[in-house]
């Protein structure tokens, strides 16, 4: 962990089964993090090597790490460019991630129901809040994606719907549901009437995924690259 002013802590956690060995239990640890907080996760191909013991690899990473206000692509670079010459002895991983705190006026959040006539409702809700933010060039756009992305959520989940917007570097346009069935693209045929609403948020967005949601349920979301100079609030 990184904190804002580039102090650098190795917290300390209950050992457990490596990433990606299956659903074997394990125990979990909840910290407080302040915003800017950075965290590095790592493999340890990163840090060991045959010729020089792990505590010397974990105080070199501690010193890359001890940049504040880098970008996290700079830092990323320059940790890698402390690593040895030879090529390394086990795969090398490093992810780096950084928490953030938005202001109420960044947000927007509406709980709908479950029914199709909520698709409008929702269009109707982003333009109003995209033109609050000066944002009425991103409306069209928008608009599709949030009637996509709802429209899924009506036809394939149960229960309460929660569309949200966030602007911050981008807009991004979250729908949760209760369903923890995660949505595919599919190759829709000429004649199908369903399947294309995917293809079309990514093709309207630079970046778009879905996550699972604590105490079950998904979100799916969709970012749009913000206009330079609707960047400052």
């Amino acid at each position: 962990m990184i904190d804002p002013h580039g102090k650098v802590t190795f917290p300390d956690l209950p050992a457990g089964a490596p990433l990606g060995t299956g659903l074997v239990p394990f125990e979990a640890v909840e910290l407080e993090l302040p915003p800017g907080t950075q965290l590095a996760f790592y493999t340890d191909g990163l840090i060991e090597t045959r010729d020089a013991d792990i505590d010397a690899g974990m105080r070199q990473l501690s010193a890359s790490l001890a940049q504040p206000g880098r970008s996290l692509e700079r830092l990323c670079s320059s940790v890698i460019e402390t690593l040895p010459t030879q090529p390394p002895s086990d795969d090398v991983t490093l992810l780096l991630s950084r928490t953030r705190a938005l202001s109420p006026s960044q947000t927007a959040t509406w709980d709908l129901p479950s029914d199709p006539a909520v698709v409008h409702t929702a269009r109707t809700f982003v333009t109003r809040r995209l033109a609050k933010w000066g944002l009425d060039r991103m409306a069209p756009s928008t608009e599709l994606i949030v009637s996509e992305l709802v429209t899924n959520a009506v036809r394939h989940a149960t229960g309460r719907i929660r569309l949200r917007l966030i602007r911050h570097e981008v807009l991004t346009c979250e729908v949760s549901d209760a369903s923890d069935c995660l949505p595919h693209r599919r190759q829709a045929r000429s004649l199908d009437e369903s399947g294309r609403g995917l293809r079309i948020v990514s093709q309207l967005s630079q970046r778009q995924g879905c996550r699972s949601t604590t105490g079950g349920g998904k979100t799916v979301w969709a970012e749009q690259e913000l206009p330079r100079d609707a960047w400052t609030i």
